[in-house]
């Protein structure tokens, strides 16, 4: 289990290299909601996504013990973060990618000059790889969130977040493997309890959800869900402990609700983001929990979607129409 120390730790280590990324508003999606609704912005983080957080805090700690390659499995974000600061520091960074990575995260990762191999569909298929080439390389493997660099990295969100906005009253954090809600989880609980941190799951990848209501980590099939950074098979070791203790509930939207949330912010708030990014909107403006009149923050994780993408998301949102 990391601490808020570990997190206050990771915020100095990781000060000169991210940004700390703006709270934004839209008054239109306050009053659809029902809630006073503010929008963490790592979409406009270096990379493009919250992951160089933890990325940085990992492989700086690598480096310290002397590395001199990192390797990593990710769908997109985590690679371009691990291959970006590899090549800050100047050291090599293998991401291990799934067949269908988007275009424009592929191409992140080697303008990084990240080296990329293709393996699956499905974390369970691409972890195993990105171990077994840290080993025959002799390098760290850089874990995409079951790590408590990774996690205490994430965390320092949740210090920005209380320190930016008064009176917080519910954080709603997607989760995929469970490291960012796990930081962000640590930070809050250990800052301010009062405030309620919602984890926000699409029902096609449920793992997490699932897992807590049987209190034992769920291990699911590959998901096909438009939200390609949530498509784990199951939580984390270290992350479901965490999620675990702290977590107030974990709510669950649909492949439309994504994407009417993802259009919304396009349209109305001229914001591109990820449908990853879009699952919290989604929670807050169906209304998947019964908080009203409140203070929330919906944390944007990530915009690093594929123009052909975002083309497909407004096409069947406006065919529903």
């Amino acid at each position: 289990m990391i601490g808020k120390a570990d997190i206050v730790a990771a915020r100095e280590q990781i000060a000169d290299t991210i940004y700390k990324t703006p709270l934004l508003s839209s008054e239109q999606l306050s009053l659809l909601c029902g809630n006073n609704i503010f929008l963490k912005a790592e979409h406009l983080q270096k990379t493009g996504s919250f992951k160089i957080r933890g990325a940085t805090n990992k492989v700086k700690q690598a480096l310290r013990e002397g590395a001199v390659s990192v390797t990593a499995a990710s769908s997109g974000n985590h690679g371009q973060a691990v291959a970006y600061i590899a090549n800050k520091v100047g050291i090599q960074a293998t991401i291990v990618v799934p067949e269908d990575v988007a275009a424009c995260k592929l191409e992140a990762i080697e303008a990084y000059n990240g080296r990329v191999e293709k393996c699956g569909l499905t974390s369970a298929e691409r972890l195993p790889r990105a171990m077994e080439i840290a080993k025959q390389q002799n390098g760290v493997f850089v874990s995409p969130y079951d790590d408590p660099y990774i996690m205490a990295g994430q965390g320092t969100i949740g210090l920005e977040i209380v320190e930016q906005l008064d009176d917080v009253d519910a954080i709603f954090v997607p989760i995929g493997g469970g490291g960012l809600i796990s930081g962000i989880l640590t930070a809050i609980k250990e800052t301010k309890p009062s405030i309620q941190v919602i984890g926000v799951e699409p029902q096609l990848a449920n793992d997490t959800y699932l897992s807590l209501k049987q209190n034992q980590r769920v291990s699911l099939p590959g998901s096909l869900t438009i939200a390609d950074g949530l498509r784990t098979s199951q939580p984390g070791e270290l992350t479901f402990p965490i999620l675990s203790k702290y977590v107030d509930d974990i709510v669950l939207v649909t492949e439309d609700e994504i994407r009417q949330a993802f259009c919304f912010v396009l349209e109305r708030m001229k914001q591109v983001i990820e449908p990853s990014s879009a699952t919290t909107i989604a929670a807050a403006m169906f209304e998947k929990t019964a908080l009203r009149g409140k203070r929330i923050v919906t944390l944007v994780s990530g915009g690093n979607v594929d123009l052909d993408q975002m083309a497909g998301l407004v096409s069947k949102s406006l065919n529903r129409m």
